[in-house]
């Protein structure tokens, strides 16, 4: 999944990345909940007052 944000004409030339069939941008949106997903789970694990 792609982090974002895009380096266009470095990683990806703007025409790949504003085609009707990129999924750049909703690989973004979705990485940041999964992202936020992992980070709950593991912050669960750890017992209160570890820290």
């Amino acid at each position: 999944m792609h982090p974002g944000p895009i380096n266009r004409g470095v990683e990806v030339t703007s025409e790949v990345a504003d085609h009707a069939n990129s999924i750049i941008l909703g690989q973004v949106e979705n990485g940041v909940a999964i992202r936020m997903a992992v980070l709950y789970l593991l912050a669960a694990r750890i017992p209160r007052g570890a820290v």
